[in-house]
């Protein structure tokens, strides 16, 4: 097929599967959340969130059994697990949302799979560097951006009792991250992103993902109802949230971290460099 297609289609073609397989395991936990959210019947002895809990648990040990996903990566995903319960935990308990549905397997009214869409995430990263062989190209120091990270991530808790610094934390994510590209190969050619670009691009599927979650009344927002489409402002959370995934990544995979702009660019493919 590659070789009967214009280039610029087969590409596009083989950059849309790749981001899918590296998406694989949040694409099936969605597809779990709108099953389950289909035929599940509140007389079934066992609740949803709890059997979404062994969904989530055998899609993970099926990614590490098959190869996957490699337990360098599964260190990452752990991480996401700890800070997204932390902060569900925190956010139902100051009523941003609330998971309507029974389960056993609850901590403080937090269903334990919730861990794995934050999960999810960091795996969708931690893959698509490694199936893209990705490098991130100039890169500020490092030490600014776990300090940015830490901003955004202590912003999710600390705007409930203090002024909401978010836009300063926008502007703070393009400042910081305006010169850094995502390099990026598909086949023989490598291409380049803005890192800003992805993140906003990253959100917005995020949205969608979202939109999923309520759909299916997984979780409701405080004040939404059911059918309504999650506000586009979560766009701008997700937009944040994604430079902590991002940041919390990077502590595995430092290898792809370049602070120079040309270190990153494999010689011999110089000449075949595109902007997208």
């Amino acid at each position: 097929m590659r070789t009967r297609l214009p280039l610029a289609a087969a590409e596009f073609i083989m950059f849309t599967l790749k981001q899918g397989w590296a998406a694989i395991f949040g694409i099936l936990l969605l597809a779990g959340l709108i099953f389950t959210g289909w035929i599940w019947q509140p007389e079934r002895p066992l609740a949803r969130y709890d059997a979404l809990l062994i969904y989530a648990l055998a899609l993970q040990g099926l990614l590490l059994a098959t190869g996957m996903e490699s337990w360098r990566e599964v260190r990452v995903i752990l991480l996401f697990h700890l800070t997204g319960t932390a902060m569900e935990i925190f956010k139902v308990q100051a009523g941003s949302w609330a998971y309507p549905g029974a389960g056993v397997i609850k901590l403080y009214d937090v269903p334990l799979f919730s861990g794995f869409m934050y999960a999810a995430v960091g795996s969708y990263m931690a893959r698509v560097i490694r199936l893209f062989d990705m490098h991130f190209a100039p890169y500020p120091p490092f030490w600014s951006t776990v300090l940015l990270a830490a901003a955004i991530y202590g912003n999710f808790y600390a705007h409930h009792y203090l002024p909401d610094i978010r836009m300063g934390l926008f502007a703070a994510t393009v400042l910081l991250f305006a010169r850094t590209r995502i390099w990026f190969r598909i086949g023989a050619q490598f291409y380049w992103m803005p890192l800003p670009l992805a993140a906003f691009l990253s959100s917005f599927f995020l949205w969608l993902a979202e939109n999923v979650g309520t759909g299916t009344k997984t979780w409701l927002y405080n004040g939404q109802a059911s059918g309504e489409w999650v506000s586009l402002a979560k766009m701008g959370s997700w937009y944040l949230l994604l430079y902590v995934s991002f940041v919390t990544v990077t502590l595995v995979f430092r290898d792809a971290l370049s602070p120079a702009a040309a270190a990153d660019r494999p010689p011999a493919a110089a000449a075949q460099q595109r902007r997208v």
